[in-house]
């Protein structure tokens, strides 16, 4: 198993707990209580540690390549799952794997990307890193999901979209902003959950839902903390410090209203506990979905092109009623109407208009 410098004192207890145990088989020593109050101290440990990781530090725990990946977690919750190939334009890309299948009492159209678990899958896969016709193939499955009523679950885990010639020269931009378009609008439920990394526009691809999630331990950026230290400080080795900007961890993620929910994995990581983790997803994946497809279908597309819509305005109005100790203001109704964003976009049309305009609301 990989191991990270932030976790060499658990390595260490975890030896003396295992020299131990063989002493006390090669001599007959009772050492359970030794070994029992070093089990306890390790797993106080581990408490410690990963409660308070650095974003960098969780970046290193989302890209363990013995972290359980799209195709584990289908074969461990999946049943009848059927993989559909090509795109119908170019090729298939196996970097990332689609299909319709059953989880709990629903059917469901997977997406998912693959990164590979072994040197030949990783190459074939190359590395997580989709090219179009992936794009191009996922999003014919979902039309085609959308078409017999069922839902889209994406799972997402990619350190980018491919940026090689052959891929820009396929239309990956294209690829990538086509499907964020369809995706915005497509009439059937869709939950997207990170279960990893989730680089750029690569994860921006299949990213696109009613419900937004991200593992505990993974990360979800506008680029990869090494490409933004590079831009910024011309050196790669600044990664730990773009990571603490970049606000990529799921903490920050859900304070910015990005994204929905945060699902808890095993202590130190869903790699220690691939079993458990496919459970929990499991679990999460069913229960959003009851709530889903119980929305009438027009209200749920509304409500994600509103969603979206709002992701990155600010207002100072808002800012101020939630600095007012006590307020009981629901946040909500403080959240931009359409009419307000209209009206911001648009700007004063006459010297009445600025008069209406109100103090102190700015929108960026």
């Amino acid at each position: 198993m990989d191991h990270h410098d932030f976790e060499a004192p658990i390595r260490e207890m975890e030896k003396k707990i295992e020299e131990l145990q063989k002493f006390s088989e090669q001599t007959d020593m009772d050492l359970s209580a030794n070994i029992e109050e070093l089990k306890r101290q390790t797993e106080q440990l581990k408490r410690d540690i990963y409660s308070k990781l650095t974003p960098w530090q969780r970046v290193q725990l989302a890209r363990n390549p013995e972290r359980p990946g799209t195709t584990e977690y289908l074969a461990a919750f999946v049943e009848k799952f059927q993989e559909l190939h090509g795109d119908r334009f170019f090729g298939d890309d196996p970097a990332i794997v689609c299909g319709p299948g059953r989880i709990g009492h629903h059917k469901v159209m997977f997406i998912g990307q693959r990164k590979g678990k072994n040197t030949k899958e990783r190459l074939r896969c190359n590395f997580g890193s989709p090219h179009p016709e992936g794009y191009r193939k996922a999003l014919r499955k979902m039309k085609l999901a959308e078409k017999f009523h069922i839902p889209v679950v994406c799972l997402i885990n990619t350190p980018g979209a491919y940026p090689g010639i052959g891929a820009e020269e396929r239309g990956q931009a294209h690829a990538i902003a086509e499907n964020i378009f369809e995706m915005s609008r497509l009439r059937t439920p869709v939950l997207c959950v990170v279960i990893g990394e989730g680089g750029s526009g690569g994860a921006l691809g299949i990213g696109i839902g009613d419900r937004l999630a991200i593992l505990e331990n993974a990360y979800f950026s506008v680029i990869s903390p090494e490409g933004c230290a590079a831009i910024l400080w011309k050196s790669a080795d600044k990664a730990p410090q773009a990571a603490e900007v970049l606000k990529l961890t799921p903490k920050d993620l859900k304070s910015l209203g990005i994204f929905d929910d945060i699902i808890p994995e095993p202590l130190g990581g869903a790699h220690t506990n691939a079993a458990a983790m496919a459970d929990t997803l499991k679990q999460y994946i069913v229960n959003t979905l009851d709530e889903l497809v119980a929305v009438p279908i027009a209200e749920l597309v509304e409500r994600r092109y509103q969603k979206y819509r709002h992701i990155g305005i600010y207002l100072e109005e808002q800012q101020k009623a939630l600095a007012v100790p006590g307020s009981k203001e629901p946040v909500d109704s403080l959240l931009p109407t359409p009419g307000d964003i209209a009206a911001a976009e648009s700007g004063p049309t006459s010297v009445d208009d600025e008069e209406e305009v109100k103090p102190g609301r700015t929108e960026e």
